[in-house]
């Protein structure tokens, strides 16, 4: 597990079989003190549906977007 700054927030990285993941809620504290909210209300976001559904046409072959 590693950490980088961004605006002056930390941010944590972790490894996973090569791949790097990012804290969406270390995130969202630079956003609010309850990061729970800010991540509700993007996952509610029309364009973060709408993301979600090109990268899974794109990267899962079994997926149905209806």
């Amino acid at each position: 597990m590693a950490k980088i700054s961004a605006l002056n927030t930390s941010v944590t990285i972790i490894k996973v079989n090569e791949a790097d993941y990012i804290s969406l809620t270390d995130i969202a504290k630079y956003k609010s003190d309850e990061p729970n909210a800010v991540i509700a209300n993007w996952l509610r976001n029309r364009n973060t549906i709408e993301f979600l559904g090109i990268w899974e046409s794109l990267y899962n072959p079994n997926f149905n977007p209806l």
